[in-house]
């Protein structure tokens, strides 16, 4: 992925809309911060030997499917359905998973508007899921048997997920989400910041909130992992307060930590309970929150083991 388009994500298409039917963005105040002591390691994709698919018709934009050379003599996989980034990234995720995986990347623009209408329809992500299985079953020669199902978002991805989990039948279905630096919200009333008296918009978490409570418990099955920078949009909630709303919510507290992270990142802090983890870094640049997708595949393992 070329740096300076995640740039632009984190400018331009970062900037969220609290409404789902509504696909203008909010701008935000960018941070000016150039931040040079991390490392921020950016991954070579040259080792993605698999196989590329597009789906076409589906959504506004093509879908692309990646199938890694090692599902050649699997019996079952995952799906990873990834929203937002590098379809080149989602792909090496794919290769380092600790297990079979087909990986879909989908990118619809900017904010997480777009990513959120375009799943208000119950029937589209059926059909997205369905061509899938489908397409891979074809390039393959075989059917395989379908595992777990997870979904993954970077920045303003997470729309998609919201609207695809309000549905009770993907809620059911959906084993695991990945949420890499991107879940917010708008103030109320809108732009006044929590230090001036502000208030979280709590109304376009409950999706997430209700799947983190059956995270938590390990009975359900359910797996949910959330990483945050330290970046301060100022105009809507941040990924930071987001966190710790649905911790608050959930009764747990996060505990400092010092830890190295994928790619020279540095974890300040962690909240554990069953299969829920939030995860916290470092950071208030651009090159920061690029981070968190460029540990993608990091994550992703993270988020079974």
């Amino acid at each position: 992925m070329r740096v300076h388009s995640l740039l632009l994500a984190l400018l331009l298409a970062a900037a969220i809309n609290s409404s789902a039917q509504t696909t203008a963005p909010l701008a935000q105040y960018p941070s000016p911060m150039k931040e040079t002591v991390r490392n921020h390691a950016r991954i070579t994709t040259n080792g993605n030997t698999g196989t590329v698919l597009t789906i076409d018709g589906i959504l506004p934009k093509p879908v692309l499917v990646y199938l890694p050379r090692k599902l050649k003599h699997a019996r079952k996989a995952d799906l990873l359905i990834h929203f937002h980034g590098s379809s080149s990234l989602v792909a090496y995720a794919a290769e380092k998973y600790k297990g079979t995986l087909i990986t879909a990347t989908v990118n619809l623009g900017s904010g997480s508007g777009v990513y959120a209408t375009a799943f208000l329809q119950d029937s589209v992500f059926k059909k997205l899921e369905t061509a899938i299985w489908q397409r891979a079953a074809q390039q393959l020669h075989k059917p395989l048997q379908r595992r777990r199902l997870i979904l993954s978002g970077f920045s303003a991805g997470y729309g998609a997920i919201r609207s695809i989990l309000s549905f009770p039948e993907y809620f059911r279905e959906v084993n695991g989400v990945l949420l890499l630096d991107g879940l917010h919200t708008s103030y109320i009333p809108e732009r006044k910041v929590l230090a001036d008296g502000g208030l979280i918009d709590s109304a376009n978490l409950t999706t997430f909130l209700n799947f983190a409570k059956q995270a938590a418990d390990p009975a359900t099955g359910k797996r949910f992992l959330f990483t945050h920078s330290e970046i301060f949009p100022g105009t809507f909630a941040s990924t930071t307060e987001t966190a710790t709303y649905l911790l608050t919510q959930l009764q747990l507290k996060a505990t400092p930590v010092l830890k190295w992270g994928p790619g020279g990142m540095q974890q300040l802090s962690e909240a554990k309970k069953g299969h829920l983890k939030i995860l916290g870094f470092a950071g208030n640049s651009a090159p920061d929150h690029i981070d968190h997708f460029q540990g993608l595949y990091y994550f992703l393992n993270r988020l079974y083991n």
